[in-house]
């Protein structure tokens, strides 16, 4: 039985920023919806002409941020109004005042990890490989091409037809990308 490789996508290179851009544009107006952009650096608008949602990366982060300080300001109180009651300056055990300081840290703290675990879980890392490394010339996507890969998961897509399209915006090069 012969070997059929399957097709993660169709890649295609630009040599500037403009480029890429106007490319990314047309890929979202002609209707794909599975497309990912490369880039050596920030585009920016390149996530809005590819219609890609804002992140909830600053979500996930005030909700760990809220964590944190009930954790903080509950770890401070049952500390000193239910497991180790002292009458300090007589002052009731339950002087929130004096808990500020720690449920502030502990907020920070656990915002902290909120936004670099919801960044690394929505971003899909740690992602040691990806079908498009195995592109001849992905190599160049952290140093001066931009590329935009159209993947086969795409309900349009069509090898062919794909292949046309993205001829029509004028690339350096297109290449068929192997899962």
């Amino acid at each position: 039985m012969e070997h059929v490789p399957v097709i993660h996508g169709m890649l295609a290179e630009f040599a500037s920023d403009e480029g890429i851009l106007d490319a990314a544009q047309k890929v979202f107006d002609a209707g794909y919806r599975q497309t990912e952009a490369y880039t050596p650096m920030p585009v920016h608008g390149l996530s809005e002409a590819l219609g890609q949602s804002r992140t909830k990366v600053p979500v996930a982060t005030f909700a760990a941020g809220c964590l944190g300080a009930c954790l903080g300001f509950g770890m401070c109180w049952y500390a000193n109004v239910i497991s180790y009651t002292w009458n300090i300056g007589g002052r009731p055990p339950d002087s929130w005042p004096a808990f500020i300081p720690i449920t502030f840290e502990v907020m920070v703290l656990c915002a902290s990890f909120g936004a670099l675990l919801s960044m690394l879980g929505l971003n899909g890392l740690p992602e040691p490989y990806h079908p498009v490394f195995n592109a001849p010339r992905f190599a160049l996507a952290s140093k001066d091409r931009f590329f935009i890969c159209i993947e086969a998961k795409d309900p349009k897509y069509d090898s062919s037809q794909t292949r046309q399209f993205l001829e029509s915006l004028d690339p350096v090069s297109i290449t068929e990308v192997p899962e």
